[in-house]
């Protein structure tokens, strides 16, 4: 599915953006079909009750803008020493066996169900994410012969960086996502 598409779009948009859309074409269909059609086009709306079902059961965990934000700053302040065992608590809950890397291209390397995934997080702290971090990122990724890689930040990547990790399929964990990751061990 493309990410423009309009279903993709309301997975992605708050789950209750479905059901009002649903409610809409339930209540068109009942005003402006005839009798002999309403039945039809009400069920037109049955394909964005669905998607509001499982855009409510994807955002079921989702933290609010307020923890987010919260988060994000309790990040910032935080020193390397202090970062990185955050991010290690937050891939072993996940179910990954994690390695810390001495190298100035990846931190750390995880592994689950046989499949190795290259994490950088050194630069999380950066005014912005260029780059060159992710060419390193994806030479060692290549010389390893690591399934995956990842890099994480606080600040958004720049636009070549992006263009860059999408070619390449580097998983980007900024802001939002980095926060919800890191939430589950901060609270502890």
């Amino acid at each position: 599915m493309s990410d423009k598409s309009l279903f993709a779009i309301l997975l992605r948009s708050p789950w209750w953006y479905s059901f009002l859309i649903a409610a809409v074409l339930m209540l068109l269909a009942r005003v402006f079909l005839p009798e002999a059609f309403r039945a039809i086009g009400m069920l037109s709306s049955l394909p964005f009750a669905v998607l509001g079902i499982i855009a409510a059961w994807r955002q079921r965990d989702k933290p609010s803008a307020e923890r987010v934000s919260m988060a994000l700053d309790q990040l910032a302040k935080m020193s390397w020493k202090q970062f990185l065992p955050i991010m290690e608590q937050a891939f072993v809950q996940q179910g990954f066996t994690v390695t810390p890397l001495n190298s100035n291209s990846a931190d750390l390397q995880l592994e689950k169900k046989g499949r190795v995934t290259l994490v950088s997080c050194k630069r999380w702290k950066a005014a912005t994410l260029g780059v060159e971090v992710l060419r390193d990122l994806k030479a060692m990724q290549v010389a390893e012969e690591a399934s995956y890689a990842a890099c994480i930040s606080l600040s958004l990547p720049t636009g070549v960086a992006l263009k860059f990790a999408k070619e390449n399929a580097i998983q980007l964990i900024c802001q939002d996502e980095l926060a919800s990751l890191c939430l589950k061990v901060m609270k502890d």
